[in-house]
Protein backbone atom coordinates (compact mmCIF):
# COMPACT_ATOMS: atom_id res chain seq x y z
CA UNK A 1 0.00 0.00 0.00
CA UNK A 2 2.96 2.13 -0.24
CA UNK A 3 2.10 3.70 -3.15
CA UNK A 4 -1.33 5.64 -1.63
CA UNK A 5 -0.92 9.11 -2.13
CA UNK A 6 -1.77 11.08 1.14
CA UNK A 7 -4.88 12.30 -0.38
CA UNK A 8 -5.54 8.86 -0.62
CA UNK A 9 -4.92 7.50 2.11
CA UNK A 10 -7.10 10.21 4.26
CA UNK A 11 -9.97 9.57 2.31
CA UNK A 12 -9.70 5.89 3.08
CA UNK A 13 -9.75 6.33 6.96
CA UNK A 14 -13.06 8.02 6.46
CA UNK A 15 -14.80 4.93 5.34
CA UNK A 16 -16.88 3.23 8.18
CA UNK A 17 -17.55 -0.77 8.31
CA UNK A 18 -19.81 -0.87 11.00
CA UNK A 19 -22.32 2.00 8.73
CA UNK A 20 -22.05 0.21 5.34
CA UNK A 21 -23.46 -3.21 7.18
CA UNK A 22 -26.02 -1.14 9.28
CA UNK A 23 -27.57 0.50 5.89
CA UNK A 24 -27.26 -2.81 4.03
CA UNK A 25 -29.04 -4.78 6.98
CA UNK A 26 -31.81 -2.18 7.04
CA UNK A 27 -32.54 -1.70 3.43
CA UNK A 28 -32.54 -5.15 3.02
CA UNK A 29 -34.90 -5.72 5.10
CA UNK A 30 -37.48 -3.35 2.34
CA UNK A 31 -38.80 -5.59 0.14
CA UNK A 32 -37.99 -4.01 -2.85
CA UNK A 33 -38.98 -6.40 -5.68
CA UNK A 34 -39.60 -4.70 -8.97
CA UNK A 35 -43.21 -4.67 -9.31
CA UNK A 36 -43.51 -4.47 -5.38
CA UNK A 37 -44.48 -0.35 -6.03
CA UNK A 38 -45.00 0.49 -2.14
CA UNK A 39 -42.08 -1.08 -1.43
CA UNK A 40 -39.69 0.46 -4.03
CA UNK A 41 -41.34 3.84 -3.08
CA UNK A 42 -39.68 3.28 0.84
CA UNK A 43 -36.54 2.18 -0.60
CA UNK A 44 -36.02 5.36 -3.01
CA UNK A 45 -37.23 7.28 0.03
CA UNK A 46 -34.64 5.85 2.19
CA UNK A 47 -31.62 6.06 -0.36
CA UNK A 48 -33.00 9.69 -1.12
CA UNK A 49 -32.43 10.80 2.60
CA UNK A 50 -28.79 9.11 2.59
CA UNK A 51 -27.48 10.13 -0.40
CA UNK A 52 -28.90 13.60 0.75
CA UNK A 53 -26.00 13.66 2.75
CA UNK A 54 -23.37 14.62 -0.32
CA UNK A 55 -23.35 17.80 -1.58
CA UNK A 56 -25.56 17.93 -4.44
CA UNK A 57 -28.82 17.82 -5.86
CA UNK A 58 -31.67 14.86 -5.35
CA UNK A 59 -34.53 13.74 -7.02
CA UNK A 60 -36.81 10.87 -7.35
CA UNK A 61 -37.68 10.67 -11.44
CA UNK A 62 -40.62 9.34 -12.78
CA UNK A 63 -40.55 6.22 -14.51
CA UNK A 64 -41.06 6.34 -18.74
CA UNK A 65 -44.11 4.56 -19.91
CA UNK A 66 -43.65 0.75 -20.53
CA UNK A 67 -45.81 -1.94 -22.37
CA UNK A 68 -45.86 -5.27 -21.55
CA UNK A 69 -47.80 -8.31 -23.78
CA UNK A 70 -50.10 -10.38 -21.10
CA UNK A 71 -50.87 -14.06 -21.80
CA UNK A 72 -53.97 -13.08 -23.29
CA UNK A 73 -52.37 -10.96 -26.34
CA UNK A 74 -53.84 -7.90 -24.78
CA UNK A 75 -50.81 -4.64 -24.65
CA UNK A 76 -50.92 -2.91 -21.24
CA UNK A 77 -48.82 -0.06 -19.35
CA UNK A 78 -46.69 -1.72 -16.60
CA UNK A 79 -45.89 0.64 -13.92
CA UNK A 80 -42.28 0.86 -12.03
CA UNK A 81 -40.97 2.90 -9.02
CA UNK A 82 -39.48 6.29 -9.31
CA UNK A 83 -35.32 6.48 -9.72
CA UNK A 84 -32.87 8.50 -7.96
CA UNK A 85 -30.63 10.92 -9.29
CA UNK A 86 -27.86 12.67 -7.69
CA UNK A 87 -25.82 15.39 -9.20
CA UNK A 88 -22.70 16.41 -7.76
CA UNK A 89 -20.83 20.09 -9.09
CA UNK A 90 -22.72 19.55 -12.87
CA UNK A 91 -20.14 22.41 -14.09
CA UNK A 92 -16.72 20.40 -12.99
CA UNK A 93 -14.55 19.87 -16.13
CA UNK A 94 -14.38 15.81 -15.44
CA UNK A 95 -17.51 14.15 -14.28
CA UNK A 96 -18.50 10.15 -13.21
CA UNK A 97 -21.44 8.58 -13.36
CA UNK A 98 -22.37 5.67 -10.83
CA UNK A 99 -25.11 3.81 -10.87
CA UNK A 100 -26.96 0.73 -8.86
CA UNK A 101 -30.64 -0.42 -9.00
CA UNK A 102 -32.95 -0.42 -6.03
CA UNK A 103 -34.95 -3.06 -7.07
CA UNK A 104 -34.32 -6.79 -6.46
CA UNK A 105 -35.69 -10.31 -7.83
CA UNK A 106 -38.14 -11.79 -4.72
CA UNK A 107 -41.50 -10.08 -5.06
CA UNK A 108 -43.49 -8.89 -1.69
CA UNK A 109 -45.04 -12.56 -1.58
CA UNK A 110 -41.79 -14.41 -2.39
CA UNK A 111 -40.80 -16.71 0.79
CA UNK A 112 -37.32 -15.30 0.97
CA UNK A 113 -37.60 -12.26 3.18
CA UNK A 114 -35.49 -12.36 6.22
CA UNK A 115 -31.67 -11.73 6.87
CA UNK A 116 -29.26 -14.36 9.02
CA UNK A 117 -26.17 -14.57 9.47
CA UNK A 118 -25.06 -18.06 7.85
CA UNK A 119 -21.66 -17.86 9.18
CA UNK A 120 -19.69 -15.40 10.55
CA UNK A 121 -18.98 -12.50 8.30
CA UNK A 122 -21.31 -14.26 5.73
CA UNK A 123 -24.68 -12.75 5.58
CA UNK A 124 -27.97 -14.17 4.03
CA UNK A 125 -30.54 -12.37 2.92
CA UNK A 126 -32.21 -11.04 -0.59
CA UNK A 127 -30.48 -8.05 -2.41
CA UNK A 128 -27.63 -7.82 0.41
CA UNK A 129 -25.18 -8.38 -2.55
CA UNK A 130 -27.56 -7.64 -5.40
CA UNK A 131 -27.56 -5.12 -4.89
CA UNK A 132 -28.07 -3.08 -1.64
CA UNK A 133 -24.66 -4.20 -0.19
CA UNK A 134 -23.25 -2.48 -3.70
CA UNK A 135 -25.77 0.76 -2.66
CA UNK A 136 -23.93 0.92 0.21
CA UNK A 137 -20.48 0.73 -0.26
CA UNK A 138 -21.05 3.06 -3.33
CA UNK A 139 -21.98 6.27 -1.22
CA UNK A 140 -19.95 5.03 1.79
CA UNK A 141 -17.44 5.73 -1.28
CA UNK A 142 -18.48 9.15 -2.62
CA UNK A 143 -18.70 10.12 1.57
CA UNK A 144 -14.58 9.33 1.63
CA UNK A 145 -13.76 11.44 -1.32
CA UNK A 146 -16.32 14.33 -0.14
CA UNK A 147 -14.26 14.31 3.18
CA UNK A 148 -11.21 14.56 1.34
CA UNK A 149 -12.22 17.59 -0.59
CA UNK A 150 -12.68 16.42 -3.89
CA UNK A 151 -13.91 18.68 -6.64
CA UNK A 152 -14.84 15.83 -8.84
CA UNK A 153 -18.21 16.31 -10.60
CA UNK A 154 -20.77 12.73 -11.04
CA UNK A 155 -24.09 11.94 -11.26
CA UNK A 156 -25.80 8.95 -9.25
CA UNK A 157 -28.40 6.74 -11.04
CA UNK A 158 -30.35 4.33 -8.41
CA UNK A 159 -33.16 2.55 -10.71
CA UNK A 160 -36.22 0.58 -9.82
CA UNK A 161 -36.40 -1.71 -12.54
CA UNK A 162 -32.71 -2.87 -13.86
CA UNK A 163 -33.67 -6.84 -12.72
CA UNK A 164 -36.64 -6.62 -15.28
CA UNK A 165 -34.45 -4.84 -17.99
CA UNK A 166 -34.14 -1.16 -17.34
CA UNK A 167 -36.97 -0.22 -19.76
CA UNK A 168 -38.03 2.46 -17.78
CA UNK A 169 -34.93 3.85 -17.15
CA UNK A 170 -33.02 3.11 -20.12
CA UNK A 171 -33.49 7.11 -21.22
CA UNK A 172 -32.55 8.56 -17.98
CA UNK A 173 -28.98 6.55 -17.81
CA UNK A 174 -28.14 7.24 -21.60
CA UNK A 175 -28.97 11.12 -20.44
CA UNK A 176 -26.56 10.49 -17.43
CA UNK A 177 -24.09 9.26 -19.52
CA UNK A 178 -23.53 11.92 -22.20
CA UNK A 179 -20.56 13.18 -21.04
CA UNK A 180 -19.00 11.14 -18.72
CA UNK A 181 -15.30 10.17 -19.18
CA UNK A 182 -16.02 6.96 -17.06
CA UNK A 183 -18.82 4.58 -15.00
CA UNK A 184 -18.57 2.37 -12.34
CA UNK A 185 -21.87 0.67 -11.89
CA UNK A 186 -22.49 -1.94 -8.44
CA UNK A 187 -23.37 -4.87 -9.39
CA UNK A 188 -21.67 -7.60 -7.20
CA UNK A 189 -18.16 -9.05 -7.89
CA UNK A 190 -17.78 -12.77 -7.64
CA UNK A 191 -17.21 -13.98 -4.07
CA UNK A 192 -12.86 -13.81 -5.31
CA UNK A 193 -13.67 -10.72 -6.46
CA UNK A 194 -13.58 -11.09 -10.20
CA UNK A 195 -15.11 -8.50 -12.01
CA UNK A 196 -16.96 -9.12 -15.22
CA UNK A 197 -15.54 -8.40 -18.65
CA UNK A 198 -17.02 -8.31 -21.86
CA UNK A 199 -20.90 -8.88 -21.90
CA UNK A 200 -23.08 -9.96 -24.71
CA UNK A 201 -26.36 -8.69 -25.05
CA UNK A 202 -30.27 -9.74 -24.89
CA UNK A 203 -33.39 -9.22 -26.29
CA UNK A 204 -36.73 -10.22 -25.24
CA UNK A 205 -39.66 -11.27 -27.35
CA UNK A 206 -43.31 -11.78 -26.68
CA UNK A 207 -44.64 -12.68 -30.28
CA UNK A 208 -48.46 -12.56 -30.60
CA UNK A 209 -50.39 -15.70 -32.82
CA UNK A 210 -53.84 -14.89 -33.76
CA UNK A 211 -55.12 -18.35 -35.37
CA UNK A 212 -59.19 -18.98 -36.02
CA UNK A 213 -61.24 -21.02 -33.17
CA UNK A 214 -62.69 -23.97 -34.27
CA UNK A 215 -64.26 -27.56 -33.17
CA UNK A 216 -61.63 -30.17 -32.46
CA UNK A 217 -64.05 -32.83 -33.54
CA UNK A 218 -66.82 -31.20 -35.99
CA UNK A 219 -64.75 -28.91 -38.27
CA UNK A 220 -61.38 -29.07 -36.88
CA UNK A 221 -60.22 -27.87 -40.48
CA UNK A 222 -61.66 -24.58 -40.22
CA UNK A 223 -59.84 -23.40 -37.62
CA UNK A 224 -56.05 -22.15 -37.70
CA UNK A 225 -54.24 -23.31 -34.61
CA UNK A 226 -52.26 -20.69 -33.12
CA UNK A 227 -50.65 -23.50 -30.17
CA UNK A 228 -49.19 -24.98 -33.02
CA UNK A 229 -48.73 -22.01 -35.16
CA UNK A 230 -46.51 -21.07 -32.10
CA UNK A 231 -44.86 -23.88 -32.14
CA UNK A 232 -43.20 -24.38 -35.19
CA UNK A 233 -42.12 -20.59 -34.70
CA UNK A 234 -40.19 -21.81 -31.59
CA UNK A 235 -38.78 -24.33 -33.60
CA UNK A 236 -37.49 -22.54 -36.26
CA UNK A 237 -36.01 -19.63 -33.91
CA UNK A 238 -34.60 -22.08 -31.89
CA UNK A 239 -32.93 -23.53 -35.41
CA UNK A 240 -31.06 -20.18 -35.70
CA UNK A 241 -28.87 -20.64 -32.36
CA UNK A 242 -25.30 -20.80 -32.78
CA UNK A 243 -21.92 -20.18 -30.75
CA UNK A 244 -22.96 -16.49 -30.60
CA UNK A 245 -26.34 -16.25 -30.78
CA UNK A 246 -28.36 -18.23 -27.87
CA UNK A 247 -31.87 -18.84 -28.56
CA UNK A 248 -34.04 -19.59 -25.95
CA UNK A 249 -37.99 -20.22 -26.76
CA UNK A 250 -39.10 -19.90 -22.83
CA UNK A 251 -43.15 -20.27 -22.72
CA UNK A 252 -46.20 -19.95 -24.93
CA UNK A 253 -49.15 -18.89 -22.90
CA UNK A 254 -52.89 -19.38 -24.84
CA UNK A 255 -54.92 -22.27 -25.22
CA UNK A 256 -58.20 -23.63 -23.61
CA UNK A 257 -60.40 -26.27 -23.57
CA UNK A 258 -59.49 -29.62 -25.49
CA UNK A 259 -62.24 -29.57 -27.96
CA UNK A 260 -61.87 -25.64 -29.16
CA UNK A 261 -58.74 -25.41 -31.37
CA UNK A 262 -57.19 -22.49 -29.99
CA UNK A 263 -57.27 -19.18 -31.48
CA UNK A 264 -54.29 -17.26 -29.48
CA UNK A 265 -50.82 -18.23 -28.26
CA UNK A 266 -48.08 -15.73 -27.02
CA UNK A 267 -44.03 -16.81 -27.60
CA UNK A 268 -41.97 -15.44 -25.63
CA UNK A 269 -38.28 -15.77 -26.74
CA UNK A 270 -34.93 -14.49 -25.14
CA UNK A 271 -31.91 -13.69 -27.30
CA UNK A 272 -28.25 -13.79 -26.52
CA UNK A 273 -26.28 -11.88 -29.31
CA UNK A 274 -22.20 -11.96 -28.91
CA UNK A 275 -22.27 -8.80 -31.23
CA UNK A 276 -24.19 -6.50 -32.85
CA UNK A 277 -24.13 -8.51 -36.05
CA UNK A 278 -25.99 -11.04 -34.38
CA UNK A 279 -28.42 -9.16 -33.21
CA UNK A 280 -29.08 -8.24 -36.89
CA UNK A 281 -28.89 -11.84 -37.71
CA UNK A 282 -31.75 -12.39 -35.00
CA UNK A 283 -33.96 -9.67 -36.54
CA UNK A 284 -33.72 -11.23 -39.92
CA UNK A 285 -34.28 -14.73 -38.15
CA UNK A 286 -37.45 -13.46 -36.60
CA UNK A 287 -38.73 -11.50 -39.91
CA UNK A 288 -38.12 -15.02 -41.74
CA UNK A 289 -39.87 -17.29 -39.16
CA UNK A 290 -42.59 -14.29 -38.97
CA UNK A 291 -43.24 -15.18 -42.72
CA UNK A 292 -42.66 -18.46 -43.03
CA UNK A 293 -45.21 -19.40 -40.16
CA UNK A 294 -47.83 -16.90 -41.25
CA UNK A 295 -47.62 -18.58 -44.50
CA UNK A 296 -47.57 -22.22 -43.53
CA UNK A 297 -50.08 -21.56 -40.89
CA UNK A 298 -52.88 -18.99 -41.77
CA UNK A 299 -52.38 -17.06 -38.52
CA UNK A 300 -51.81 -13.33 -37.83
CA UNK A 301 -48.47 -12.62 -35.75
CA UNK A 302 -47.43 -9.36 -34.24
CA UNK A 303 -44.07 -9.14 -32.46
CA UNK A 304 -43.75 -7.07 -29.68
CA UNK A 305 -40.22 -6.16 -28.04
CA UNK A 306 -36.90 -5.18 -28.56
CA UNK A 307 -33.25 -6.05 -28.03
CA UNK A 308 -32.82 -4.22 -24.48
CA UNK A 309 -29.11 -4.72 -23.79
CA UNK A 310 -26.61 -4.08 -26.69
CA UNK A 311 -23.37 -6.39 -26.10
CA UNK A 312 -21.07 -5.05 -24.21
CA UNK A 313 -16.78 -5.31 -25.54
CA UNK A 314 -13.92 -4.30 -24.00
CA UNK A 315 -12.35 -1.69 -26.05
CA UNK A 316 -9.33 0.51 -25.95
CA UNK A 317 -11.14 2.91 -23.35
CA UNK A 318 -12.57 0.12 -21.54
CA UNK A 319 -9.47 -2.08 -21.28
CA UNK A 320 -7.61 1.02 -20.03
CA UNK A 321 -10.73 1.46 -16.80
CA UNK A 322 -9.87 -2.01 -16.04
CA UNK A 323 -6.36 -1.55 -16.17
CA UNK A 324 -7.15 1.75 -13.90
CA UNK A 325 -9.16 -0.07 -11.14
CA UNK A 326 -6.42 -3.44 -11.11
CA UNK A 327 -3.69 -0.68 -10.51
CA UNK A 328 -5.73 0.52 -7.55
CA UNK A 329 -6.65 -2.80 -6.45
CA UNK A 330 -3.02 -3.92 -6.19
CA UNK A 331 -1.75 -0.75 -4.02
CA UNK A 332 -4.55 -1.56 -1.74
CA UNK A 333 -3.52 -5.18 -1.52
CA UNK A 334 -6.63 -6.68 -3.62
CA UNK A 335 -6.15 -8.79 -6.53
CA UNK A 336 -8.27 -7.93 -9.08
CA UNK A 337 -9.29 -9.96 -12.49
CA UNK A 338 -12.02 -10.15 -14.85
CA UNK A 339 -13.70 -12.79 -17.02
CA UNK A 340 -16.27 -12.72 -19.91
CA UNK A 341 -19.99 -13.35 -18.77
CA UNK A 342 -22.98 -14.21 -20.34
CA UNK A 343 -25.03 -12.05 -17.89
CA UNK A 344 -26.27 -8.55 -18.88
CA UNK A 345 -26.81 -5.22 -16.82
CA UNK A 346 -27.17 -1.77 -16.97
CA UNK A 347 -23.48 -1.42 -17.95
CA UNK A 348 -24.59 -2.79 -21.24
CA UNK A 349 -26.60 0.21 -21.86
CA UNK A 350 -23.49 2.62 -20.12
CA UNK A 351 -21.18 1.17 -22.57
CA UNK A 352 -23.28 1.47 -25.75
CA UNK A 353 -23.45 5.30 -25.21
CA UNK A 354 -19.71 5.69 -25.53
CA UNK A 355 -18.85 5.56 -21.90
CA UNK A 356 -15.77 3.07 -20.72
CA UNK A 357 -17.33 1.09 -17.81
CA UNK A 358 -16.40 -1.46 -14.63
CA UNK A 359 -19.87 -2.57 -13.95
CA UNK A 360 -18.83 -4.98 -11.22
CA UNK A 361 -17.89 -2.72 -8.49
CA UNK A 362 -20.04 -3.65 -5.95
CA UNK A 363 -19.76 -6.16 -2.84
CA UNK A 364 -18.08 -9.79 -3.08
CA UNK A 365 -21.12 -12.32 -2.66
CA UNK A 366 -22.82 -15.20 -4.65
CA UNK A 367 -25.55 -17.23 -5.43
CA UNK A 368 -27.93 -14.08 -6.32
CA UNK A 369 -31.36 -14.86 -7.62
CA UNK A 370 -31.49 -17.12 -5.01
CA UNK A 371 -32.85 -17.75 -1.96
CA UNK A 372 -28.99 -18.97 -1.04
CA UNK A 373 -27.82 -14.89 -1.84
CA UNK A 374 -25.20 -14.08 0.42
CA UNK A 375 -22.73 -11.22 1.00
CA UNK A 376 -18.89 -11.65 2.40
CA UNK A 377 -19.56 -8.53 5.20
CA UNK A 378 -15.59 -7.88 4.87
CA UNK A 379 -16.12 -6.88 1.15
CA UNK A 380 -17.89 -3.80 1.89
CA UNK A 381 -14.69 -2.36 3.10
CA UNK A 382 -12.47 -3.40 0.96
CA UNK A 383 -14.62 -2.80 -2.10
CA UNK A 384 -15.64 0.51 -1.03
CA UNK A 385 -11.65 1.43 -0.97
CA UNK A 386 -11.18 -0.06 -3.97
CA UNK A 387 -13.85 2.74 -5.38
CA UNK A 388 -12.16 5.68 -3.83
CA UNK A 389 -8.94 5.02 -5.06
CA UNK A 390 -10.12 4.42 -8.64
CA UNK A 391 -12.48 7.63 -8.23
CA UNK A 392 -9.77 10.08 -7.02
CA UNK A 393 -7.39 8.47 -9.76
CA UNK A 394 -9.87 9.18 -12.27
CA UNK A 395 -10.16 12.67 -10.72
CA UNK A 396 -6.95 13.26 -11.49
CA UNK A 397 -6.79 12.74 -15.21
CA UNK A 398 -5.50 8.69 -15.11
CA UNK A 399 -7.64 8.16 -18.37
CA UNK A 400 -7.10 11.24 -20.01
Amino acid sequence: MNNLSPGERASLERIDAGAMLARVERWAAINSGTRNLAGCAAMAAELADAFAALPGSVELIEPAAVESVAADGRVAQVAHGRHLRVSVRPEAPLRLLLTGHMDTVYPADHPFQALHWREPGILNGPGVADMKGGLSLMLEALLAIEAGGTRLGYDVIVNSDEETGSFSSAALLADAAAGKVAALTYEPALPDGTLAGARGGTGNFSIVVHGRAAHAGRNPEDGRNAIVAAGALAVRLHAERSPRLAVNPARIDGGGPNNVVPDLAVLRVNFRPADPAEIARARAAIDAAVAAVQTDHDVAIAVHGSFNRPPKPIDGNAARLFELVRGAGADLGQPIAWRDTGGVCDGNNIAACGVPVVDTMGARGGAIHSADEFLIVDSLAERAALSVVTMLRLAEGALA
